[in-house]
């Protein structure tokens, strides 16, 4: 009987001592696997910068489904490995042989602590390849963001110029007009300051004239080449004004 509890308890450490073996394996090349999906991301990030000539050799969708698969794996070997850890903590219990008991408590209590640490590194390791995986979403999302914000710039950017020539031009018209109005108005003050001259000079020639017949045709020759001068004079500024008008709103 005592023999066969003993072949059942070397079975059981067999078990998990292979288990483990296999699981010490499992996390090393799942480490490296998150350690080279770190890396690529980075060299990602560089190429997208500065070169697209280079390409990974290992893309992220083979990456993540990897990942996947070894995570799967290694939970797995980690529940079988509690399963046998379970199997022994119940044979520890049931022992017959106090002097044994404690030996195999001992045992025990190693195989737990193994299983332990193996279980705080695979956790530890995925943690952190999801934070990788989950920065290098973000970043690919924020340099779409940035290249559909660059390709939508360009029109932006003619539209803006185009805008801003238009807005130059309506300022240089709108100074042409003002000038033009502010000639039009010195012209027509220039005016009324004449016509106040030729009224008085008018009257006093209409004076002379009635004193004086002979110079009274003279002043009616005199008076209508003013009035001619005058019509050539208002002609010459209309058709200034006109011209004016025309070029500030062409």
């Amino acid at each position: 009987m005592a023999a066969g509890t003993s072949n059942y308890w070397e079975d059981l450490r067999k078990q998990a001592r292979q288990l483990e073996n296999e699981l010490d394996l499992k996390l090393v090349s799942f480490s490296k696997l998150c350690t080279s999906y770190s890396h690529s991301s980075a060299r990602d990030g560089g190429r997208d910068r500065y070169s697209s000539d280079t390409t990974p050799l290992l893309n992220g969708s083979s990456q993540d489904r990897m990942f996947e698969t070894m995570a799967i794996e290694i939970e797995q070997l980690l529940a079988r490995l509690t399963g046998v850890n379970d199997k022994m903590a119940e044979y520890t219990n049931s022992a017959g042989v106090p002097s044994l008991n404690a030996a195999l408590m001992h045992t025990l209590q190693r195989h737990r602590d193994i299983l332990q640490d193996y279980t705080h590194e695979f956790h530890k390791t995925k943690a952190n390849f999801m934070a990788v995986r989950e920065r290098e979403n973000l970043m690919g999302s924020v340099r779409k963001d940035i290249e559909s914000y660059k390709s939508g710039s360009g029109v932006n950017n003619r539209r803006t110029e185009l805008f801003l020539k238009e807005h130059d031009h309506l300022r240089n018209s709108d100074r042409l007009i003002e000038e033009t109005i502010s000639i039009a108005m010195a012209t027509k003050e220039n005016m009324t300051s004449q016509r106040g001259m030729l009224k008085s000079i008018h009257s006093k020639m209409n004076t002379l004239a009635n004193r004086f017949p002979a110079v009274n045709s003279l002043i009616q020759r005199i008076n209508l080449r003013k009035r001619r001068d005058s019509l050539i004079l208002g002609g010459v500024i209309g058709i200034c004004t006109i011209l004016l008008l025309l070029y500030a709103f062409h």
